[in-house]
């Protein structure tokens, strides 16, 4: 009976310990918005990043307790995504690219990750006006996965 209680015990500290690194974990919180519900100086941001573009799409987006907004645009007919702080600064913008656009080092290292993959959409990341890397969506089989790479080519592990 003893050692029914103390693997009972030892299996509830176990699932406290998974739900608390879990509960850490929270992947970032993601809400539709519109226009009106965007601080000022987003609002301004936004309305100069959507000059010659078309506005699909407006997000307030929490990530470790931090809170951005993103606009999604189509420009010139491809995707472009600008995170804006809340003071209205441009934090990040993600910028659909085609993949012969890309450095030949860049492309390379990026077919060679995909391997037989096929990929989908490649697109430029963009913090303090210059390209950090290049990301890529692939698909093999049913499978989707994600290729980063620095603008040297050098793979950059996803989540960083």
């Amino acid at each position: 009976m003893q050692t029914v209680r103390t693997t009972l015990l030892l299996l509830s500290v176990l699932l406290f310990t998974a739900h608390l690194t879990l509960a850490q974990d929270k992947p970032e919180t993601e809400t539709r918005v519109t226009m009106r519900d965007l601080p000022p100086a987003v609002q301004q941001t936004v309305r100069e990043q959507r000059k010659g573009a078309v506005l699909l799409g407006l997000a307030k987006e929490v990530e470790n307790g931090q809170t951005f907004y993103e606009a999604e645009l189509k420009v010139n007919g491809h995707n472009k995504d600008v995170l804006i702080d809340p003071t209205g600064k441009i934090v990040e913008i993600e910028e659909q690219v085609t993949l012969d656009s890309l450095p030949a080092a860049v492309k390379t290292e990026m077919v060679r990750q995909a391997g037989k993959g096929r990929i989908l959409l490649v697109e430029s990341i963009t913090k303090d006006n210059a390209i950090v890397a290049y990301e890529a969506h692939v698909r093999t089989g049913r499978r989707m996965s994600e290729i980063k790479i620095d603008p040297e080519g050098k793979p950059i592990p996803i989540g960083k």
